[in-house]
């Protein structure tokens, strides 16, 4: 497995990838002062020549900068998925996602590529998150939900059944969301208030 981008996040993965036993090749990043990370070499972007056989994870946290390289790399996306989670029936999973430890997925939810479900992280049955959708640690999505493209969702904000979120939206951290939330909104508070909106 190769991991695009040498970053905090690329630490976690690596982590998740050896306990999953899958060998970790080398990383690339854009910054040329970055010569390894974890014990695994980093090799600078514009020297790297993609092999069709290459299996990528885009290890970076930013959702648009993944959608960014997701859509200029096209290549072999692969998985992580750490030991600990737990995966109700009929779950899919997309490629390039990575779920940290301690997330719970339960029966008859899809993720997207290349999302993110964070440490802790607890999605409930019949939820749909659409592509580059990143949980965050302790977060609650209770059944029936779906989340749009590109959206943030804060640690430990909790959202309540049968919601629609739209796509590119932030959640704060803590916020709990308790109405539909429209593209590009940003959310606090208890209950969440919309306090303005993201550029499109």
């Amino acid at each position: 497995m190769i991991l695009f981008g040498a970053s905090g996040h690329a630490k976690v993965i690596i982590d998740i990838l050896e306990k999953q036993d899958i060998d970790v090749d080398f990383l690339i990043d854009a910054n040329p002062y970055i010569k390894s990370l974890q014990g695994y070499s980093v090799k600078l972007e514009a020297n790297y020549l993609p092999n069709e056989e290459d299996e990528v994870i885009i290890s970076i946290g930013s959702n648009k900068i993944r959608k960014q390289l997701a859509e200029k790399l096209m290549m072999n996306f692969g998985w992580a998925i750490h030991p600990s989670v737990i995966l109700g029936d009929e779950v899919s999973i997309g490629v390039g996602t990575v779920v940290m430890a301690g997330a719970v997925i339960n029966s008859s939810t899809e993720i997207g590529n290349h999302a993110i479900v964070n440490t802790a992280a607890s999605i409930d049955h019949d939820c749909q998150l659409e592509d580059y959708v990143h949980v965050s640690p302790n977060a609650t999505l209770c059944g029936t939900i779906k989340v749009g493209e590109g959206t943030h969702i804060g640690a430990g904000a909790t959202i309540i059944p049968n919601l629609t979120i739209g796509k590119w939206c932030t959640i704060g951290a803590g916020t709990v969301v308790i109405q539909d939330v429209p593209d590009y909104g940003v959310v606090v508070g208890n209950p969440g208030k919309i306090i303005k909106y993201n550029a499109k």
